[in-house]
């Protein structure tokens, strides 16, 4: 392949950015977005006839040119492009898409009419098993070839059941300044400002409208289409995230395995009246919401975990279900996003965990208690460690309501709490079970983790890079004996992995 580097300017030749768009989805979406990005003056060139050659970290392709390697979106393996250089670095570069020369064999359409504008599902176009294959090499990359772990042969990844709508919590956000088309930019027509939608990539204040998304079950779009049109139509204002003004500003919609539906609407400042039509008008278009919430956020930022959320009709929690189990979720509570993989998930990790009914055993980042709950009918007891008070109270409500009687909840910080009193007290672990967020495990855990020195250690990942730097510090006490990736965000290019070591 011949590469040719040009500064800056429209190209020609190859397809038609209209004609792989077309091939790509139904809308022409991704193309305003291209064609923005050619218009930028800047003096960064552009290279002509680049073949993505693989795929990268957080779902961008790559190309390779001269020995530099170039991250690209929105591309798949065997595409032939022009590409806008964008970030130039000392070991690599970033790039955008301006002309397609060839479309790859394997490249499928897009489902969405927001892809390539919209951050998630940025795997759409790419065949779902070539998406499971890449998965796979990722955590083989991670564990192997980066971390340099005598790991045995991996088991070939779980895929997911539900490649669409397989998400059971979606949030929303107001805006009063929608991501605008390069048509809509250049035209002095007047058009509507407000959306309803996601957050563009690195454009924190702006928006995008969204009209349809295929990650939660019906009737999530309809209920987020019924709120935006109805305070459109009483005149209700959008949040406007730089001037911190506007009454609307989040909607979170949570769906259950069990049918119940949790609506929570985040408002900025307090409004009686609107604020009671919007959610009257809930209660009479959708009487399947079981639970529906408020909140009034003042805050600079969006989260609210540490705001009082108030049930305005209805429960305050739905409840999902797990073979016999129940778990209830609160407004606040963390539930794994893709039910059915959940249970997969599960499975594996008690599966791994070798559990008689004789074992002691220690859940940490036990979040709401889902995996020790999970587990504790085939333990002799279950100790859950977590740093988030709200969440201990939500294991503990779990072990409850399912007659669960050999599980304790601890809040506080892992490293302080396994120390040699606390192990006296509750018993020395034969089997953890650790589930850590993507930052992983601190260091000063894994002293605690190797100064309890269990038979066994099943630990779960969201982020397999991180979870190689950690089993780096385990492997000179532990053996590897199993490596299970599992697949819960499909068109993703996130996937969890579960390891297990067992003592030498």
């Amino acid at each position: 392949m011949t590469y040719f580097i040009t500064k800056p300017k429209h190209s020609s030749g190859g397809i038609s950015n209209k004609l792989a768009i077309g091939f790509m989805q139904k809308t022409s979406t991704f193309a305003q977005i291209l064609n923005k990005s050619v218009s930028r003056k800047n003096n960064f060139p552009i290279i002509r006839e680049a073949e993505i050659v693989d795929i990268a970290a957080e779902g961008k392709a790559i190309a390779r040119i001269n020995g530099i390697v170039i991250f690209v979106p929105f591309v798949v393996p065997g595409d032939v492009v022009d590409l806008q250089v964008s970030k130039k670095r000392k070991s690599h570069m970033e790039a955008k898409v301006v002309n397609y020369h060839r479309l790859s064999n394997i490249r499928q359409k897009a489902v969405c009419e927001h892809f390539g504008v919209c951050g998630g599902c940025k795997w759409q176009i790419l065949p779902y098993k070539q998406q499971l294959q890449y998965k796979q090499t990722q955590v083989s990359d991670q564990l192997i070839r980066i971390g340099k772990l005598d790991i045995p042969e991996i088991l070939s990844i779980v895929p997911s059941d539900n490649e669409l709508f397989y998400r059971n919590k979606l949030e929303y956000t107001f805006s009063a300044n929608r991501w605008l088309t390069k048509e809509e930019i250049d035209s002095t027509d007047d058009f509507e400002r407000r959306a309803l939608g996601f957050h563009i990539p690195e454009m924190f204040d702006k928006v995008l409208d969204v009209n349809k998304c295929w990650l939660q079950r019906d009737p999530s779009n309809a209920i987020r289409d019924a709120v935006k049109n109805f305070a459109k139509a009483k005149g209700m204002s959008f949040f406007d995230l730089r001037s911190q003004q506007g009454f609307l500003r989040n909607l979170i919609i949570r769906t259950a395995n069990t049918g119940e539906i949790m609506v929570i609407v985040s408002f900025f400042r307090d409004d009686d009246l609107h604020r009671k039509e919007l959610l009257d008008h809930l209660i009479s278009s959708f009487p399947e919401i079981t639970s529906l919430m408020y909140v009034i956020n003042q805050k600079v930022n969006d989260t609210i975990t540490d705001q009082d959320i108030l049930v305005y009709n209805g429960k305050n929690n739905i409840v999902e279900t797990m073979e016999d189990l129940q778990f209830k979720i609160g407004p606040k509570s963390f539930f794994q996003t893709n039910s059915n993989q959940a249970y997969k998930l599960y499975k594996i990790t008690r599966e791994l965990a070798d559990l008689t009914g004789d074992e002691i055993v220690y859940d940490l980042y036990t979040g709401t208690g889902t995996i020790a709950n999970f587990v504790a009918h085939q333990s002799k007891k279950v100790v859950g460690i977590e740093y988030v008070p709200e969440a201990i109270e939500d294991a503990k409500v779990n072990s409850s309501i399912n007659g669960i009687t050999n599980t304790v909840f601890f809040a506080g910080d892992i490293k302080d709490v396994l120390c040699k009193q606390f192990i006296e007290q509750q018993g020395h672990p034969d089997v953890i079970i650790l589930d850590p967020p993507r930052a992983g495990i601190h260091p000063n855990v894994i002293e605690a983790i190797l100064f309890t020195m269990p038979q066994r250690i099943v630990y779960v990942s969201c982020n397999p890079a991180t979870q190689a730097r950690d089993l780096a510090f385990l492997i000179d006490y532990y053996t590897i004996t199993t490596v299970q990736p599992v697949d819960m965000f499909p068109h993703t290019h996130h996937v969890e992995n579960v390891v297990k070591l067992v003592r030498r």
